[in-house]
């Protein structure tokens, strides 16, 4: 089973611009289906993005439409979510998930999760 590791998450002004990183470990990250969601304080874990296991398809929330970008990294195992204009609404928890069976944005079907990174939007 893979183990995923976030990071790059911090403070940011709005506006500006992260790279989170997803660095999985035991298994390769090309065997799963990825996706990122987050969780804002005192709110339900959303959705943000997915790619495929092949990184042939993606999508995004309609939070993250225009602004976010994943992608897949197969020689360094690692997904990536790059993230512009950041605006203080998207301050949360940032985690990334795998799924086996699952090429969906269904949160239900992904089963294995790292521990999550934090994002801060300052106004």
């Amino acid at each position: 089973q893979v183990q995923l590791v976030e990071s790059g998450g911090g403070l940011v002004q709005a506006g500006g611009s992260l790279r989170l990183s997803c660095a999985a470990s035991g298994r390769a990250v090309s065997s799963y289906h990825m996706g990122w969601f987050r969780q804002a304080s005192g709110k339900e874990r959303e959705f943000v993005a997915r790619i495929s296991r092949n990184g042939g398809s993606s999508n995004y929330g309609n939070s993250a439409k225009g602004r976010f970008t994943i992608s897949s990294d197969r020689t360094k195992n690692t997904v990536y979510l790059r993230m512009n204009s950041l605006k203080p609404d998207d301050t949360a928890v940032y985690y990334c998930a795998a799924s086996e069976y699952y090429d969906s944005d269904y949160i239900g079907g992904y089963k294995i999760w790292g521990q999550g990174t934090q994002v801060t939007v300052s106004s």
